[in-house]
Order: structure tokens, then sequence, then C-alpha cells
């Protein structure tokens, strides 16, 4: 029966439900003060360990708990660090250790995506070498849907009826002049397409794109002009979604035709741009007009738009997480399994963090139209389940979003 505190971090991009899986973390793991004595928050996930530099969450209290169901962003702070291999550079786990000891930190409990799961999977082998006992659990998050072994991430739900809403909305505005126009939309999705191809409901509803673009398939300009002068020809209108990450040929991003792109702490490239430069591209073949919509953050934060499928699922996640720790698991992440598409109906899973760290979900191939026109059916299916539900959104006295409101009590202090 191990018995210690609990220690909670966000990291990576946030999300519009990523407090609701903060809030399945909390409420549990303060229903169990026989096992866990104390719950804190990280302030700036990982770093905020480091630096001991995390919020005693005992001193919240529930209703405002509550209210990260609707609350969107990371209300503890996000942060992209990268932890060393440990036979590279020890020190960091060293500090980690120390600061689990000082704490009696039993439970840690992280949430993000690929690399997050990185850095869960690296933590656990580090304290197992060292026989300090502690349940390391990853909580899933990402909009981009990318985590391998899991049906779907929570985050992405949401995302994609913000997007498939918008697309809805965009292109009601950019057919009503009798003029001819052409409208690139661009979408977060560096290697994978997923939030790219919800675009795709927008057209069950009467309208939406025309052509749409996915990084798992290579983007031929050449090809790509004549899609757009075939659509032009015929409706005098052609709107293009398009994954921020799609490649050419030779492996470049679309930002990169023009200039080098920025890398992160993970070595990743900043996305941003493709719509952009697609424009300037088109510009230059033809003359006409050409509005570049790139959406940004806002797919990320829009929790007016959340579905009541992922904020659920998120706090499901949360809540099973500590559950799971409590049961003596560890080195694992929390996923989800569902039998069948069109309905909406899962099962909670665990998978070995070794097999989601780093690794990637693609679209099947065989879900993306031939001519890049849109989405087949199987893809129809798999997500119109997630996006379901309109969340009852408590308003304040000036009819806006009541977002939580926590102390944040400091606990951990850097020395």
């Amino acid at each position: 029966m191990l018995k210690g505190n609990l220690i909670y971090g966000q990291s990576g991009g946030p999300t519009s439900v990523i407090n609701a899986s903060a809030a399945g973390v909390f409420l549990e793991a303060l229903a169990h003060k026989e096992r866990i004595e104390k719950v804190y928050g990280a302030h700036h996930g990982i770093v905020g360990i480091l630096e001991e530099d995390f919020f005693d969450i005992g001193e919240e209290s529930r209703t405002e708990l509550l209210f990260l169901k609707q609350t969107p962003s990371s209300i503890l702070g996000s942060c992209r660090y990268k932890l060393a291999d440990v036979e590279e550079d020890e020190s960091d786990y060293k500090r980690i250790l120390e600061v689990f000891q000082k704490y009696n930190i039993r439970y840690f409990l992280y949430n993000g995506g690929n690399d997050s799961m990185d850095t869960c999977s690296k933590i656990s082998k580090y304290l197992r070498k060292q026989n300090y006992e502690c349940m390391v659990i990853g909580v899933p998050k990402t909009i981009d849907n990318d985590l391998m072994h899991t049906d779907h991430c929570p985050g992405y739900g949401s995302a994609a009826r913000y997007i498939a809403t918008t697309v809805m909305e965009i292109y009601r505005d950019a057919t009503v002049y009798d003029a001819n126009q052409i409208t690139i939309i661009e979408i977060m999705g560096r290697n994978a397409g997923w939030l790219t191809a919800a675009s795709t409901l927008a057209t069950l509803k009467g309208g939406g794109p025309d052509l749409i673009y996915l990084p798992e398939r290579v983007f031929d300009i050449e090809r790509v002009m004549i899609d757009i002068t075939r659509v032009l020809g015929q409706k005098g209108k052609v709107i293009i979604c398009l994954s921020e990450g799609v490649k050419t040929a030779d492996g470049k991003f679309l930002p990169e035709l023009n200039d080098e792109l920025l890398v992160d702490a993970f070595g990743h490239k900043q996305m941003g741009g493709a719509a952009e430069t697609l424009g300037k591209i088109v510009k230059r073949k033809i003359p006409t007009k050409i509005r570049t919509i790139e959406l940004s953050l806002m797919q990320r934060c829009s929790a007016h738009l959340a579905s009541v499928c992922d904020i659920e699922d998120s706090f499901l996640a949360g809540s099973e997480a500590v559950r799971a720790a409590l049961a003596g698991k560890t080195d694992i992440m929390i996923a989800f399994a569902r039998p069948e598409f069109g309905v909406y109906r899962t099962e909670i899973i665990e998978v070995p963090l070794d097999k989601v760290a780093n690794a990637e979900k693609k679209v099947p191939d065989s879900w993306i139209k031939r001519d890049n026109t849109g989405m087949e059916k199987e893809f129809i299916d798999y997500v119109l389940p997630l996006i379901a539900g309109r969340p009852d959104i408590v308003l304040d006295e000036d009819s806006l979003p009541r977002f939580a409101k926590l102390k944040l009590v400091q606990a951990g202090r850097k020395e």
C-alpha cells in the first residue's frame, strides 16, 4: 500500500479540454487521503519540478476544480522541455529524484502528447533503476490525434468540431460575391492530417472545402495548380484546406521554399505560413483574388465549441490515471479503445509508455479520396461521434464564459 504525495503536470501545446483531465486527476486524487496525502500541480510541467515550483491543490475549492472542465488551455502552465538521454546527461534525472524524495512524491502523472510520453518513459525507467518506488502514468492529450495505440486523443474531438464549424462559416463568407476567389485555410498538423481531415465535415452540411491536402501525401505543387485551375473554372470559387505540415517531394515544408524554419527544443521545425506561401505561389500564376487564413491558436483554445464527448473523455483519462496509479500500475499511458465506428462506445485501456513515446499515428491513406477532394466514409464514421454533444457552459454575470479561478497556492519553493 504505497503512501505518499502526487504531482501532476501539463506539457506541450494546450487544448480546450486539457484542464478537464486536470480536474479528473485532482478530484480523484483528493478523494484518497488514506493513500495520497498531498496533491501538487507542477508549474510549467517538468520545468516546475526541476525548479521546485508547484502548487498545493488541496487548497483549492472543489467548485473551482469542477470549473476546469470548461476552462481552456493549461491552467498550470505548460512547457516544451526535452530531457536528454540519461546516458548523455544525468543531471535533470538526479534533480527530479531529489525533488521527489524531498516531497515524498510517489505518484507522478504527466499530461501531454508524444514528447511528453517520452519524458514520462525516461523518468519512469530512471526511478526504477534508482529503486525509488513511484507510479508514473501518462495522461494523453493532443489535438493532433497522433498518439499511437489509442483510438483517439483527448483534445482532438473539440478541435475537429471547431474546424468543421469554422470552415462551414468561412464557406458562407467566401462564396458571397460574384467575383472569382480562392480561399486557402491553414490547419494545424505537422506530420498527421487528422485536423485538416475534419474540415470535410463542413461538406456534409453543404459548404466545405473543394480540395484537402494532408501531410500523409506528397504536396505536388504542379498537381495542386491543376486542381485549383479546374475547380476555379467549374465554380469560380475555390476553398482549400491544407495541413501546416504538407511537404514537397524533396521533404520541404512549404514555408521552407522561402525561408528556413525555426526549430524548437525537441528539434521540430516550427510550423506556420503554409497558406501564405501557397497563396503567393498561386497569385503568380492565377490573376484572381486570394485570401489566406491561418486558424492558428483558435483550434486548440475554443472551449465554447468543445464536444461533450471530448470533455468527458479528458476527465475520465485523468481520473483513471489516478486509479491506475493507486492500483500499483506504472510506466503506462491511459488510452481509449473503440469496438466500432459510427457510434460512440469506448473503453479504457493501458499502453506501455515506450510504445507511444515519439511515435505518430497517421491518417490511413485509404481514408483520403484519391483526388484530394475530401475524405472517405470510413473517416466520417470515425470522427462524427467524437465531436458529439454541446456543453452546457456556465456563463458569468456578463454572459461571458465562467473559467476556473484557482488560488494556486505555492507549495514547492526552489532554495
